[in-house]
């Protein structure tokens, strides 16, 4: 029986000119950006993977649906072998994604312009290794926190400048009640705090970190751990050494010294609350000097709420993580699992002993 002629039916379009592929290169750039924007994805996030697209798209100076992995073992493997491996991983993460895109939504099309088959350049075998884990963070003790916090509140009372040494102080404070961000808690409005809620009051944390770029998470934070004091403290004395107007939509709650053009607070920055913590740390807590960072007074929180009985899921809910694994992190140099194994196994043993002497 002889053999039939199969014929493809598919459309056959003429060879793409330079010009429409890099019209074409553009749109599905357009459209990835689209795409991810959909998805949720924050803008910074979205501008960070393009930019990583750009930075590849430059050296290979094709279209990136050109790119076989052996140009991917080139460029990893000799253009930014030296990069950081945070640059390399977010490098490679790009790209997959990127390859993700194409083979969903314009394999047909880019093989009709180009008779190209779109296959991901980063394999197994090329793939960055390494992960983005924090690097391991023990806590200052809850003596140490004492210390430091017990030495800052005498330091009130002689300080040349007490408004923003005060904001610094509360600020600090409510981190390690609370477990905020340094950038939750500046972008606190007065209006966030709600009184009313709950047993203690509760904190709108309206910027809060979104998992995996996906843009600010709210969420409700009770005003534990004293947290309700050192606000009420901090409102009822120092705030209107900033500002007069506490009334009006949008007042911060931690100001800064700068004014705006009416005359009303900015908000403070980041880096004032920072040094503030660590001119503290380098005052009442030299050993911590150069180590006492707002991240690591959030770790202080998690691991004493810990320590206190709280359960994991609700130190999960505080902190405003989407995974459980994430909190552990934070808890893990106080949490006695393997200790409590070994004596569980020691008493196994002790038992059995005593079973053969008997």
């Amino acid at each position: 029986m002889a053999l039939a002629a199969v014929r493809d039916l598919r459309e056959r379009r003429p060879e793409a000119s330079p010009e429409e592929l890099a019209e074409f290169e553009t749109d599905v750039l357009a459209g990835f950006v689209l795409a991810r924007a959909s998805a949720g994805l924050a803008d910074g996030t979205i501008r960070g993977d393009v930019g990583h697209l750009e930075q590849a798209r430059a050296w290979f100076g094709q279209p990136l649906w050109e790119m076989e992995p052996a140009d991917a073992d080139t460029y990893f493997g000799k253009v930014i072998r030296t990069a950081a491996k945070g640059t390399r991983l977010a490098r490679a993460q790009a790209l997959t994604t990127y390859f993700q895109f194409l083979e969903l939504r314009h394999k047909v099309e880019i093989h009709q312009l180009t008779g190209r088959v779109v296959e991901c350049p980063i394999d197994e075998m090329n793939r960055p290794r390494g992960a983005k884990d924090a690097a391991l963070r023990i806590p200052p003790t809850e003596a140490e926190n004492d210390a430091l916090f017990a030495g800052w509140r005498e330091e009130l009372a002689t300080c040349r400048k007490f408004a923003p040494t005060a904001r610094n102080y509360a600020a600090a404070k409510l981190m390690s009640q609370v477990g905020l961000r340094i950038s939750e808690a500046r972008w606190l409005d007065l209006d966030d705090i709600k009184w009313n809620l709950g047993r203690f009051g509760k904190l709108h944390v309206r910027k809060g970190k979104g998992a995996r770029g996906s843009g600010p998470r709210e969420r409700m934070v009770p005003l534990i751990n004293g947290a309700d004091r050192t606000l009420r403290w901090f409102i009822e004395d120092v705030w209107a050494l900033f500002d007069t107007d506490h009334t009006r939509p949008g007042a911060p709650l931690f100001p800064s010294e700068r004014k705006n053009a009416d005359g009303t607070s900015k908000r403070v920055g980041d880096d004032a609350l920072r040094s503030g913590l660590a001119d503290a740390a380098d005052a009442h807590l030299p050993t911590w000097a150069d180590k006492l960072t707002p991240h690591v007074l959030r770790h202080f929180c998690a691991s004493q709420l810990y320590l206190s009985g709280m359960d994991l899921i609700s130190v999960q809910e505080l902190l405003g993580h989407s995974w459980i694994a994430t909190t552990m992190k934070y808890v893990h140099v106080h949490r006695t699992r393997i200790e409590d194994a070994w004596i569980a196994g020691q008493q196994r043993a002790a038992r059995r002993l005593e079973g053969l002497l008997s």
